[in-house]
């Protein structure tokens, strides 16, 4: 029997709206995956500000962060709330100033304890006064277990001071933190980039396995002390550098610098760069004494810039926009907020940093805000040491009477004194009273 030309039509729409419900199925799912990228965190590990050839250091080579900061929206002015490793890393992850996630320093010893300055306690005392720090930390949002939401699989490597890497949430990770196995700031996890990246490549093949976007918390212990370096990058260094120490860690640079190269290749190698984020930030700075191995007082746990600033830099290919930005203040607090305001997860209310790729948001900022805390710490009052404002351009550092009662107040223009070396506290009074006036707002909040 001869069909008639409706019943073709009929057929023709049927199949027409059969393949519009898969096409849109297909942009759902892509939507999805679009919305879902992969989050690479990387992390350096006591580095100056001016330690790359981006940020023009005119003898250490960098060119994998050079690449990534020409291709990202990089911030030249980050800052870190505090220029020590496990506070510092603590407020990576939770987005919140140290007072508030608690871990003020990299040890706990007890007010009035005779023992504190023993080195045998690190190991002994440390698991017991650490304790309630760990606690504490366990009851705080993190940024991987607000990634939860969103189904993605967290991965833990590098450093990592708060116990076991699930005290963050992650779901795997290279850290035990056993004290009676060693664990203090990474255990294992301090092998990675040094020991090559396998561990790293096995997590993220195992989230292309499972079909799930990736949280990586790449924290390698780079280019951190011991300066042991590639003999080729050191001797690569040597004519250059005023010391042999000098080279070691100018050779440390570019060798944290190899690993990242080797780690964004092999996610490109897989297909997922157009699918992942990727964030850089460094923990807290660092500058290289010429004649030992130890760093200079003005970098690491100081109030200054080359302890406390640091590049942060945002790529996500054709989402993100690359500009370098030499004029906003930006912060490693801000991380938190603007992953979850990419991925439109609803922020906890307490977080400190803002979103920074939203314009409005980075130009209603008035300030920055940092304090300093003994290395063993205690309670806030009996620990704290300096707080400091950073504003454009004034930054002022504030001593607290109790601890640091000889040291100055300090008031730089920090955008055209970048190495803090012309005090102007007694040309500018009214300067310092308004900042003054900000530390004790932010500490009020």
């Amino acid at each position: 029997m001869k069909k008639s030309k409706l019943f073709y039509f009929l057929v023709s729409a049927a199949i027409f709206l059969v393949s519009c419900k898969v096409e849109k199925k297909k942009n759902n799912t892509s939507n999805q995956a679009q919305s879902s990228p992969n989050i690479v965190l990387i992390i350096s590990d006591d580095q100056a500000w001016t330690d790359y050839g981006f940020m023009g250091h005119e003898h250490i080579e960098t060119p994998n962060l050079d690449k990534l900061a020409d291709e990202s929206l990089t911030f030249e002015r980050g800052y870190i709330p505090t220029s020590l490793c496990s506070p510092s890393l603590a407020s990576i992850i939770t987005g919140v100033y140290p007072r508030n996630h608690g871990v003020l320093g990299n040890d706990r010893v007890l007010e009035g304890d005779s023992r504190k300055s023993e080195q045998p306690w690190r190991t002994s005392w440390r698991p017991k006064n650490y304790a309630p720090v760990i606690d504490h930390f366990n009851t705080l949002n993190t940024l991987p277990k607000l990634l939860k939401k969103k189904g993605y699989l967290s991965f833990q490597t590098g450093k990592w001071w708060l116990g076991n890497y699930k005290n963050g949430g992650f779901d795997y990770g290279m850290t035990h933190g056993d004290p009676n196995r060693g664990g203090r700031h990474g255990d294992y996890g301090l092998e990675i980039g040094r020991k090559g990246l396998d561990t790293l490549y096995s997590y993220v093949d195992l989230a292309i396995e499972k079909k799930k976007p990736f949280f990586m918390w790449y924290a390698p212990f780079l280019p951190h002390s011991p300066h042991t370096p590639p003999d080729s990058l050191l001797q690569k260094y040597l004519p250059k550098a005023p010391t042999e120490y000098v080279a070691k860690y100018w050779a440390m640079c570019e060798w944290f610098d190899q690993t990242c190269g080797d780690l964004m290749d092999y996610i490109d190698a897989k297909g997922e760069t157009e699918n992942t984020l990727f964030v850089y930030v460094c923990d807290n700075g660092w500058v290289q004494n010429k004649n030992n191995s130890s760093y200079n007082k003005i970098s690491k746990q100081s109030p200054y810039d080359f302890g406390l600033r640091t590049p942060i830099m945002y790529k996500w290919k054709g989402k993100i926009s690359p500009m370098r930005d030499s004029l906003t203040l930006a912060s490693s607090l801000d991380i938190v907020p603007t992953i979850l305001d990419l991925l439109e997860i609803e922020q906890p209310v307490d977080l400190d940093g803002i979103n920074v790729l939203d314009k409005n948001e980075r130009s209603n900022r008035e300030a920055l805000f940092g304090s300093i805390y003994a290395h063993d710490f205690d309670k806030i009052d009996s620990s704290l040491y300096y707080s400091m404002v950073m504003t454009n351009p004034y930054k002022l550092i504030l001593p607290h009477a109790k601890n640091k009662p000889d040291a100055a107040v300090e008031l730089f223009n920090i955008f055209e004194d970048e190495k803090e070396e012309n005090n102007l506290v007694k040309e500018y009074p009214e300067v310092r009273e308004l900042l003054e006036q900000k530390i004790e707002g932010a500490w009020n909040k």
